[in-house]
């Protein structure tokens, strides 16, 4: 029996080799290098999914963030965010809903952020693409139910990776973990087991939603 074909962008590093790690044992996953697919060049992403392009499961969890304060905000950070965070997810998505309403069947997850639930200072671009992505989870979903394919959001809080090192000082973290009630920030692994049954066959039902993994944090 064929094994089900995953494209996952971002699975280089953090949450998405995680998930990338969860999921070869079950099916085939391809984790495009950046050479092979830009999500910041629509060229690359419109080539990308010109041939052959037949994916059963697609996991948008590449992204960006970029931290200034509104003031700082210029023109070029606001388009390469939205290119890379919205605009080519929701290319990938609908090259990929081709295939799966002829199947009938498809999986796709967004990794968004509990910054896509409620906001955060400095990151308006970050916050602001994190809540786009969970309205085009949401929208999708309802258009697409009717061919099985389902689609969900997977929002995780402060997780150990080097995206939140990078983003927080190490007294802010402590600070900000403090108000975190399981007092720690997630696993990759604790996200990914999440995310490899979001896209599973055992997801029969689940579609439109933003799962917050969090710790309590937003409670």
């Amino acid at each position: 029996m064929n094994k089900k074909k995953v494209l996952i962008t971002g699975g280089s590093r953090g949450i998405g080799k995680a998930i990338k790690l969860a999921l070869e044992k079950e099916f085939e996953v391809v984790a495009p290098t950046r050479s092979e697919l830009d999500l910041s060049s629509l060229d690359s992403v419109y080539k990308y999914t010109q041939y052959n392009f037949e994916f059963d499961i697609l996991i948008n969890n590449a992204g960006i963030n970029i931290i200034k304060k509104i003031d700082d905000i210029n023109i070029e950070d606001i388009r390469i965010l939205n290119q890379i965070n919205l605009e080519s997810p929701l290319l990938l998505m609908q090259a990929a809903i081709k295939y799966m309403k002829v199947n009938a069947y498809g999986r796709i997850l967004n990794i968004s952020s509990i910054w896509g639930l409620r906001g955060f200072e400095n990151r308006t671009l970050y916050s602001g693409s994190k809540f786009g992505i969970i309205g085009y989870t949401k929208a999708l979903a309802r258009e697409v139910a009717d061919s099985n394919i389902l689609i969900n959001s997977l929002c995780p809080g402060f997780t150990d990776t080097e995206m939140t090192k990078n983003s927080l000082e190490n007294e802010a973290l402590s600070a900000i973990l403090n108000q975190v009630p399981i007092k720690r920030m997630a696993s990759v692994d604790e996200v990914a087991h999440y995310a490899a049954f979001l896209v599973s066959e055992k997801n029969t039902y689940l579609t439109g939603q933003a799962i917050t993994i969090d710790g309590g944090f937003l409670a």
